[in-house]
């Protein structure tokens, strides 16, 4: 459904020159949800404009549902529905309205898009609200009406950027079932998220972009296999010290330097913490609290880049 080839982008600004993406490679296959994962900054978003004709890429070529990115960009849109992050529905018109008026666009019949509209409505939880005026609803039910508007038109493939941003755990848990269920139907999703628990929930695939490249590829089990193991976080007054003692013992695949402390990959972490504590004791190194854990995606992200994705700063 999508594939990419050295994808780039660059930005002027105040006389620099800015890589948003660098030479990005990318394929999604039909019916997947794959997901984009990175940070704010990590250019996820210029990817999707990109493959979405809003920008024209710097270099690099594309091909998305079947048409060339940049022979037949009016074949791309026809086959997309695109829901950015900000949305884009008109606070003083009705739902209704603002769903035909979308279809419309796409050369749909009046007629044609007021069924297609009650269809979305009734499927998105938004069945009654036809007739309500757009500022009175709530941060949920617009945010499943951007969605609607993207699938007026019944598009091959939804790009979804940062659906979740800003709502109430609740309503976000509601939307996701409602973007698994627009998987079901037949569509292909792409999605931009920097939470590691919708990724980890919704996407087949991820993909994991920092600094304006894909860094790694995969399933989240897939990916979270890549560390495989238990991972003891310690506590520690000395990090240097403590970091180039572990790094010397074997067992310890990978030692980390966190926040106070040091995160060491292990076998196994309920047997082997005892024996990294010992070894930091007997150095004469105060521990202070311990944690063991699986890997998580946000491990994976601080193994691959040193930072947590959840702390990464916006580039």
């Amino acid at each position: 459904m999508i594939q990419a080839r050295g994808l780039r982008r660059t930005f002027k600004s105040r006389g620099t020159t800015v890589e948003a993406v660098r030479g990005l490679d990318l394929e999604v296959e039909a019916g997947e949800i794959v997901g984009l994962l990175g940070p704010n900054g990590a250019g996820k978003t210029t990817t999707q404009r990109m493959l979405a004709t809003l920008l024209v890429p710097t270099a690099g070529e594309a091909t998305v549902a079947g048409c060339d990115l940049r022979r037949d960009p009016n074949g791309v849109r026809r086959q997309l529905g695109y829901v950015s992050q900000s949305g884009g529905t008109n606070p003083a018109a009705k739902v209704d309205e603002e769903l035909v008026t979308q279809a419309q666009l796409y050369g749909m019949s009046r007629g044609a898009a007021r069924t297609r509209a009650g269809e979305l409505r009734e499927l998105l939880d938004l069945a009654e609200l036809g007739g309500r005026v757009i500022r009175t609803l709530s941060g949920g039910q617009r945010r499943r009406l951007d969605v609607a508007l993207g699938l007026m038109h019944a598009p091959r493939l939804v790009f979804l950027d940062e659906p979740s941003t800003g709502l109430d755990p609740q309503t976000r848990a509601n939307l996701w079932t409602h973007i698994r269920g627009l998987r079901e139907r037949g569509a292909t999703i792409l999605l931009t998220t920097h939470y590691l628990e919708e990724a980890d929930a919704l996407c087949d695939r991820i993909q994991i972009v920092d600094a304006g490249t894909i860094v790694a590829t995969g399933t989240p089990e897939e990916l979270k296999r890549r560390i495989s193991g238990d991972l003891v976080t310690f506590e520690v007054d000395d990090v240097a010290r403590a970091t180039e003692l572990l790094r010397g013992w074997s067992d310890a695949r990978e030692v980390t330097a966190v926040a106070r402390g040091l995160r060491v990959t292990v076998d196994r972490g309920d047997t082997q913490a005892l024996v990294l504590m010992r070894a930091l004791d007997d150095a004469g190194l105060k521990i202070g609290a311990l944690h063991i854990a699986h890997p998580s995606l946000d491990d994976v992200f601080l193994t691959l880049t040193g930072r947590s994705l959840r702390d990464a700063p916006p580039a």
